[in-house]
C-alpha cells in the first residue's frame, strides 16, 4: 500500500497528489510514469511523474477527474493508501544539447510539462513557455511555470485570463519574428499537439510531442498503446509505454491515435456517473 502524504485541488476538476514511494523517487525523471490501481479490485491507469521529493521520498501526481478510477482516487484523503503504485516506466524526456527550448502546455498536459520546463531549467537551457486553459477557472501551475521559464506567455480560449486564443498563436508569432528554438516540446490535447507540430512545420523546428494512448499494462505486451509512425516512406508501429511517451512530432498519425482515443469514450462517460452515484449515495 502507499500512502498519500498531501493532496491539494489545483481546480475543480484537477487534483495534486503526493504519494509515499521512496524507490520510485529516488529513480523517476522527466518524461516518466508510473502505473497504479486505487484498490485490489481496481483498474490499472497510467499518470505521468509531476515531479518528486527525493529527500521526503515522495512522488507528484496531479490527475483530471475524468473517469470512474480518478474519481475514486480524488475521493481518497491525506493519510489514507492507494493499493499499487508502479515504476517509474517509460523514456525520459531528452534533454542533452538543448538550449534553448520552447514548452507548449495545454490544460492538464501542463502538469506534465510542468517538470520538463524545471528540469531544462536546472540544466541551464533558455526556456520559454507557452500554456494555454479554455478559461481562467482551469488554470494551473501558472506560479510554477513563471518560476522555470525566462519567458511564459498564458492563453485562455475565451479570454477570460491572459491573452485570447490557443497556444498556436503567440508560437507562430515567435516563429515568424525569428525566434531560433533548438526544440520544441508540446504536451497536452492531440489535437493541440497536432496543431503546434503543423504550425512548427514551415520553420523546420524539431518538435517532441508527449503521447497518452490508452494503456494497460506498461511493459509493452498488451499492444493497447501502440501508435503508428510515418518514417522515411514507411509506417512504423510504435508502443507509448516503452518507446515513448516521447516521439518526433512529424512522424506522428495524429489522426488515427485521435480516433483510437475515442473508442471508449462512452463506456468511461457510464463508468464515471455510475462511480458518481454510488458516491453520493454513501455520503446521503
Amino acid at each position: 500500500m502507499y500512502k498519500i502524504a498531501k493532496k491539494r485541488s489545483l481546480n475543480p476538476t484537477v487534483t495534486e497528489m503526493q504519494i509515499l514511494s521512496p524507490l520510485v523517487a529516488a529513480k523517476a525523471k522527466p518524461g516518466q510514469f508510473i502505473i497504479l490501481r486505487v484498490d485490489e479490485d481496481g483498474e490499472r491507469i497510467p499518470l505521468t511523474v509531476a515531479g518528486v521529493n527525493k529527500d521526503e521520498g515522495t512522488v507528484k501526481i496531479i490527475f483530471q477527474i475524468v473517469g470512474a478510477t480518478t474519481e475514486k482516487l480524488n475521493h481518497k484523503n491525506e493519510g489514507e493508501s492507494i493499493q499499487d503504485f508502479v515504476g517509474p516506466l517509460g523514456v525520459p524526456t531528452h534533454t542533452e544539447g538543448i538550449k534553448k527550448v520552447c514548452i507548449v502546455g495545454g490544460g492538464v498536459g501542463c502538469a506534465i510539462a510542468m517538470p520538463v520546463a524545471e528540469e531544462f531549467h536546472r540544466l541551464g537551457a533558455e526556456v520559454t513557455s507557452i500554456i494555454g486553459f479554455r478559461s481562467k477557472d482551469l488554470l494551473i501551475l501558472e506560479d510554477e511555470f513563471r518560476a522555470c521559464s525566462d519567458k511564459l506567455v498564458v492563453m485562455t480560449d475565451d479570454g477570460s485570463y491572459a491573452r485570447h486564443g490557443n497556444v498556436t498563436v503567440p508560437l507562430k508569432e515567435m516563429l515568424e519574428a525569428g525566434e531560433k528554438f533548438d526544440l520544441i516540446i508540446t504536451i497536452g490535447p492531440l489535437i493541440m499537439m497536432k496543431f503546434v507540430t503543423l504550425a512548427a512545420k514551415p520553420f523546420g523546428v524539431p518538435v517532441t510531442v508527449s503521447m497518452n494512448p490508452i494503456m494497460i499494462d506498461g511493459t509493452g505486451m498488451c499492444g493497447c498503446c501502440r501508435l503508428t509512425l510515418n518514417r522515411d516512406g514507411e509506417r512504423i508501429t510504435k508502443f507509448a509505454c516503452v518507446d515513448g511517451p516521447d516521439f518526433n512530432g512529424y512522424e506522428v498519425d495524429f489522426d488515427e491515435a485521435m480516433s483510437r482515443g475515442r473508442m471508449y469514450f462512452e463506456f468511461e462517460r457510464h463508468a464515471h456517473e455510475e462511480t458518481c452515484n454510488l458516491f453520493k449515495k454513501a455520503e446521503a
